[in-house]
């Protein structure tokens, strides 16, 4: 599959993710309340899923740079003196020059992740940097800048942030599907010993486990149609937006391409994952989800691995 035709399958994918959100309430009410009154296939219908493409892309894309701001405004802001924030500000901006884009707004949060997430928006482009990225080696910290501007010249931050919401639904839903199934009803010896300790014993009619995992079941049922193409949309947009960025930072030098590579396993192998918000994972150099997120998103555990072994051979990006 071609890099255009793999972007342009993504983009598809995650585009049709807040319209299926939004569709789920709206084409129903429109098939009911429409002039052909329960016909699902009539013009109610019809303009239900109108409707649908109108809220969710309109939605998701409003409430996003604001759902993004306000998660960045939670984190811990890095105390820099003037002169350390004007020399990051600086060279975000040479490197936004070199890059051909306008220099975003710059975030230094205190953090142990090493990573680097880019928003963009009808509020402006802004860039997330921890300080312990800033503490890299220049080269390898530039490189990791520049990577993160080359997404954002190509718009893959701007579409990121915009459907973020539907994205970040399906993920939490997903998640609480994920814990009915495997949510265990019976009580184990240890649990026996601490009630007896504690004096006390749990009612016998609890809700048996059957029940939540029945209950999570149906969730991941009527989940799916919206799952599938956030699976989708993720491994060929997003991660492939990674590679992409990989490779345009790698063809500028030797420098360059191992810098990244430096950065990307310092990254991935550093302590300090939890550090990072699981909402800016899509907008990141590297994506520092746990175990169980990463296989609720569908999404490659070896990525950071993949992307790392591109870096490093000797054939061309």
């Amino acid at each position: 599959m071609g890099v255009r035709v793999r972007r342009a399958v993504g983009a598809l994918a995650l585009l049709s993710v807040p319209v299926l959100l939004a569709a789920l309430p709206l084409v129903p009410a429109a098939a009911l309340l429409g002039p052909a009154g329960l016909d699902l296939a009539g013009p109610g219908a019809i303009g239900g899923l109108l409707a649908a493409v109108a809220v969710g892309l309109g939605g998701s894309a409003l409430l996003g740079p604001i759902v993004v701001d306000r998660r960045i405004a939670r984190l811990p802001e890095a105390d820099l003196d003037d002169r350390p924030a004007d020399f990051v500000a600086d060279r975000v901006a040479t490197l936004a020059d070199e890059v051909g884009v306008d220099a975003p707004a710059v975030t230094v949060v205190r953090a142990d992740a090493a990573n680097v997430a880019v928003a963009d928006g009808y509020r402006g482009a802004r860039l997330v940097v921890s300080t312990r990225l800033l503490s890299l080696p220049k080269a390898d910290r530039d490189a990791a800048l520049r990577h993160a501007l080359v997404r954002l010249r190509t718009r893959e931050a701007l579409v990121a942030t915009a459907l973020l919401p539907a994205l970040a639904a399906v993920e939490t839903v997903a998640l609480l599907a994920t814990l009915l199934v495997g949510r265990r009803g019976e009580r184990t010896a240890a649990d026996r010993r601490v009630n007896r300790i504690h004096g006390y014993e749990p009612e016998r009619d609890r809700i048996p486990s059957w029940a939540y995992a029945v209950a999570g079941v149906a969730l991941w049922v009527l989940l799916l149609p919206a799952w599938l193409p956030t699976a989708v949309g993720d491994r060929l947009y997003v991660a492939g937006g990674r590679r992409d960025a990989d490779g345009a930072v790698a063809r500028l030098g030797t420098a360059e391409r191992d810098g990244l590579g430096n950065a990307v396993a310092f990254a991935s192998d550093a302590a300090g994952a939890a550090d990072w918000p699981p909402l800016l994972d899509r907008l990141s150099l590297v994506s520092m989800a746990d175990a169980e997120t990463g296989r609720v998103r569908g999404t490659s555990r070896q990525e950071a691995r993949t992307r790392l072994a591109r870096l490093r051979s000797k054939r061309a990006l």
